[in-house]
């Protein structure tokens, strides 16, 4: 049996701080560690290597815990690091008071991930970035610039609602 042991910071603090911040400034903020990241960068083990508008990149370490019953890592793990890295990226180029969330998806895997792949990385540019709607690509590689996948997505910007409490 192997244990894997979770900490996060509450949720609702990281969403105050994205609220009172422009997205660009907010994701700097998370990529230098003077605000933790969301709870699902945590349990996803994701770490944001650099920011800049309409641009990320995003890590992650894929382990036995990521693993599907096919002795591979579930497809889930890379569409999760491709899904945070894209909407990261649109979300760096909104001004505060907007946020964005995920219309589309589109993932294609083009190579297996295993735990002995090593650290994959996710880069993100926004294609398009409108009033109500954005676009971006990514790529998925290894340290050795192997493609394991790329993706693009479709979100949806509006105006975000008023933190609670």
């Amino acid at each position: 049996m192997r244990r894997r042991v979770l900490e996060w910071t509450d949720p609702m603090l990281t969403f105050s701080a994205a609220a009172s911040a422009s997205g660009l400034d907010y994701l700097q903020c998370v990529a230098s560690g003077a605000i933790a990241p969301p709870p699902m960068a945590v349990l996803m083990n994701l770490q944001l290597e650099s920011v800049e508008k309409g641009r990320v990149v995003f890590s992650a370490i894929p382990g036995e815990e990521h693993y599907n019953p096919h002795g591979s890592v579930h497809g889930g793990f890379a569409a999760t690091l491709f899904d945070t890295a894209l909407g990261c990226a649109v979300h760096s180029t909104l001004d505060k008071g907007y946020r964005y969330t995920t219309l589309e998806l589109h993932v294609n895997f083009v190579r297996a991930i295993t735990r002995e792949t090593g650290r994959l990385r996710c880069e993100a540019f926004v294609l398009h970035g409108g009033k109500r709607i954005a676009t971006a690509e990514a790529k998925l590689v290894d340290d050795g610039d192997r493609l394991y996948g790329h993706a693009t997505t479709l979100c949806l910007i509006s105006a975000r609602p008023t933190p609670p409490g």
